[in-house]
């Protein structure tokens, strides 16, 4: 009854602290502007089932991708033991799905031992994967993840999800094999059984539990008191790693376990190359030639001219700011940017990061009350995070946006910032103004002196 109220006194204090972190993402995810969901709902449901579910964009690169396949579907098998454990903490039972499971045969095994030794093979698999992506990160120095973006934080958090993922499935043999041993000794749990005594002789904790048989099993009430406090910790062991993994999460790039799924739904249906259009320059545009607008109605000249592109995360969607939160952090993107590949600053990764810090410090100063989030206003701005000389190096190729494996659009936040620079400061390199000044004077990118239609009404006049 103890372990039961401590147990819930845990769960209730890390779901409550889980659901008020992940609704303050939610808040500020909510701080973009409207984004157009419209098109498909079939094709929306393709991307997520393909991209984010089947880890479509991930075998691009073969080995990273089976690595990362081990650790996805281990993950998801294991929440059937983790919902068992759930329950019984709760209730104060022990494998509570034991009596309706091993009472199905699957090749002459029970349903039960064949799930429970699925989920060791599957955790064997995930723990050499674990290993593999430690070794990538701490000893290949594989350069996408030594890039300055990747120092500090970014480089713990990587690894600290990998460690916790080795200390999880070592609770899961520890616990597996001490309640073989129990069951070996005949000795009933000390929440109670819903099943005969027996052994499980689990697939991988077999050799284990059975070692631990032998050896305990000389120290006849003590062994058993032993393997008891074992089979506790690996159970606890567990379970406090899930709930540590569950209050982390909001802090991590492992998010994108949960944000994958909507961003890849949401993810725009259109072509790679199509940009966002702009209706109040094209608005703009109408009035000063004179044009209505499609309803018949003209523009006030008067009114106020908007805000073009995005100086903050308010100016860009809330699918930007989505992107940003749902960002693995894995360097796919900077990797085949030819402006980074060719030493110039831009790092798409790195812009997609500082997107999701500025959320972060937004969001941060409205929780202390002392800013409004419908007139925010702190002095600071994106351009705070991202240099102007990163956004001009951009080619706009769309390599990066074919390259993440989740469907992330870091070329977005890159041409909202230039449009707010070029448009609304009047601003932008050097080099830049001669070409604006020629579109504008003479609506020609290149420097001639006569009208850019001038060769028309030559030839007008040639043939009168």
């Amino acid at each position: 009854m103890i372990q039961q109220i401590l147990f819930a006194i845990v769960a209730i204090a890390v779901f409550g602290f889980a659901f008020d972190r992940y609704n303050k993402i939610y808040r500020n995810i909510r701080l973009g502007k409207d984004y157009d969901t419209s098109g498909s709902e079939a094709a929306r449901m393709k991307n997520m089932l393909l991209v984010a579910f089947g880890q479509k964009k991930m075998f691009k690169r073969l080995i990273p991708a089976l690595l990362h396949l081990c650790v996805y579907i281990a993950f998801v098998v294991t929440q059937i033991e983790l919902i068992e454990i759930l329950i019984d903490g709760f209730t104060g039972n022990h494998r509570y799905f034991y009596p309706l499971l091993s009472s199905i045969s699957i090749g002459g095994f029970d349903m039960y031992w064949f799930i429970i030794s699925s989920i060791e093979g599957l955790s064997v698999l995930a723990l050499v994967a674990t290993f593999a992506f430690l070794a990538r990160r701490n000893l290949l120095k594989i350069p996408r993840f030594r890039m300055s973006e990747m120092k500090g934080w970014p480089k713990i958090d990587g690894n600290v999800i990998l460690m916790l993922e080795i200390i999880l499935v070592t609770c899961i043999f520890t616990m597996n094999a001490a309640d073989d041993a129990l069951y070996r000794l005949g000795h009933t749990h000390t929440n109670g059984l819903h099943h005969e005594v027996g052994s499980f002789g689990f697939a991988v904790t077999a050799p284990l539990g059975d070692l631990m048989y032998q050896f305990f099993g000389q120290f006849d009430e003590m062994g058993i008191w032993m393997l008891e406090i074992l089979e506790r910790a690996g159970w606890w062991g567990h379970i406090l790693v899930v709930f540590l993994f569950l209050g982390y999460l909001p802090f991590s790039k492992h998010l994108h376990i949960m944000l994958a799924f909507p961003n890849t739904y949401f993810a725009p249906l259109n072509s790679r190359g199509e940009m966002e259009n702009m209706p109040d320059v094209m608005n703009e545009v109408k009035m000063m030639m004179g044009l209505t607008d499609m309803d018949g109605s003209m523009d006030d000249p008067g009114d106020e001219l908007p805000e073009f592109g995005a100086k903050d995360i308010f100016g860009l969607s809330w699918k930007n700011i989505l992107d940003s939160y749902t960002c693995t952090e894995c360097g796919r993107c900077t990797s085949v940017c030819p402006a980074n590949v060719t030493g110039k600053k831009l790092s798409p990764r790195k812009v997609v990061m500082a997107v999701r810090d500025r959320a972060e410090e937004v969001g941060t100063k409205i929780d202390s009350g002392d800013y409004d989030a419908n007139n925010f206003d702190d002095g600071k701005s994106l351009f705070d995070y991202i240099s102007r000389e990163e956004i001009h190096a951009c080619t706009t190729c769309n390599a990066c946006v074919e390259a993440c494996p989740v469907m992330i659009n870091p070329l977005e936040p890159i041409l909202k910032m230039r449009r707010y620079e070029i448009l609304t400061e009047s601003a932008g390199p050097g080099d830049w103004v001669p070409m604006f000044t020629s579109i504008e004077n003479g609506g020609s990118p290149w420097q001639v002196a006569d009208a850019r239609d001038k060769w028309a009404t030559d030839a007008t006049k040639e043939n009168e």
